[in-house]
């Protein structure tokens, strides 16, 4: 049995990777993606220069395939997480999100009433709005269809419904403050040394922008879009290496 889960494990490998090279090739040449076993079969150069320029480009996919490979598998699995959600999203609808959501939250704002101060109550209230504002952003424009639509839109709202209630939770909140803003000050500055410390970049924001206040919202909502951007390519590019079967569709 381990055996066979191996040699299931290695095919489905193999048939990825001759997949996702195909779809290089198919990006400059016609039928090369499946196209093996068609009527017309697959496409090969004759001339030399249409050979040069072929073998040129099959070899240049070869790294990039590697390199982009274990992306699809984490892709795959987004993917799988990323279709229950959308099963669930799809029977509620946008009016049965809006209720859970409403519920959830607001139940924990009425919690927070008994159980904390006013600002506390306040906070939860504010953090509970922004969750439930996202969620019902990502949920539209998941439902709207198209995939541009869902990498654009759908997935950076989602991310920021998880991102942004606790740095807005802590603009009205002290408590909450003390934990998240230091946090969020490490966060800035890892981010700034060594991803944007390009072209003066990291200087600039550092003198330009002072992390205080409703900042440090602006720079978890600015966090969250890319990371949704992200997670939507990944899961896109896994769709295109091994599409979902068509009673799978939406």
């Amino acid at each position: 049995m381990a055996a066979a889960n191996e040699t299931g494990l290695v095919d489905g490998i193999r048939i990825d990777v001759v997949r996702m090279h195909e779809t290089w090739m198919e990006l400059f040449f016609p039928r090369q993606r499946e196209a093996a076993n068609s009527v017309l079969g697959k496409w090969k150069p004759k001339t030399a220069r249409e050979k040069f320029t072929y073998n040129t480009w099959y070899y240049l996919g070869v790294p990039i395939i590697a390199v982009l490979y274990p992306l699809v598998l984490i892709g795959y699995l987004l993917r799988f997480q990323a279709r229950r959600l959308d099963s669930a999203a799809i029977r509620l609808g946008t009016v049965g999100v809006f209720l859970f959501m409403l519920v959830l939250w607001g139940g924990l704002t009425v919690l927070a009433r008994y159980r904390l101060s006013t600002t506390g109550f306040i906070a939860v209230g504010a953090a509970s709005a922004v969750a439930v504002l996202c969620s019902l952003l990502a949920v539209g424009f998941r439902l709207l269809g198209g995939r541009v639509t869902t990498v654009v839109f759908a997935y950076p709202f989602a991310m920021t419904a998880i991102f942004l209630p606790p740095s807005v939770a802590a603009l009205y909140s002290p408590t909450v403050a003390d934990a998240v803003f230091p946090a969020s000050t490490n966060v800035a500055n890892y981010i700034l040394d060594n991803y944007l410390s390009f072209a003066n970049v990291e200087t600039y924001l550092r003198t330009k922008y002072d992390l205080e206040g409703i900042t440090y919202a602006v720079m978890w909502f600015a966090i969250a879009v890319p990371v949704g951007w992200v997670l939507g390519i990944l899961v896109t590019l896994a769709d295109l290496v091994r599409p979902k079967p068509r009673d799978d569709d939406d």
